[in-house]
């Protein structure tokens, strides 16, 4: 058993707030880059969004449904690995803590 300190301070528990930051940052830089690009591709070029793609639909419909199911799917990947690595891990460290 080891004590809060001890837990703090260990190789395991610095890894694995590293690897989180690392997962937030990254899957936050993805949707901002997905997001922002909508938004930027809305302003810099609406004669392509509004191309006809049926009847009344128009290309800027299906892009926003896609930005919106892409931060779903960075939503699934972050809980996946939340509960596949990082709860796991979690309860590794808390054993390891006396109390």
């Amino acid at each position: 058993m080891r004590s809060v300190h001890e837990t703090l301070e260990s190789h395991e528990f610095k890894s694995l707030v590293s690897r989180r930051w690392k997962i937030s940052i990254g899957l936050t830089l993805a949707l901002f880059v997905i997001y922002y690009g909508y938004i930027v591709l809305i302003a810099l070029d609406k004669s392509f969004m509004a191309k006809k793609i049926g009847v009344v639909t128009t290309l800027g419909i299906p892009l926003g449904v896609a930005v919106i199911v892409f931060s779903w799917v960075l939503t699934a990947i972050y809980v996946s690995w939340g509960n596949s690595t990082y709860d796991p891990e979690v309860a590794v460290l808390k054993d390891q803590v006396t109390k």
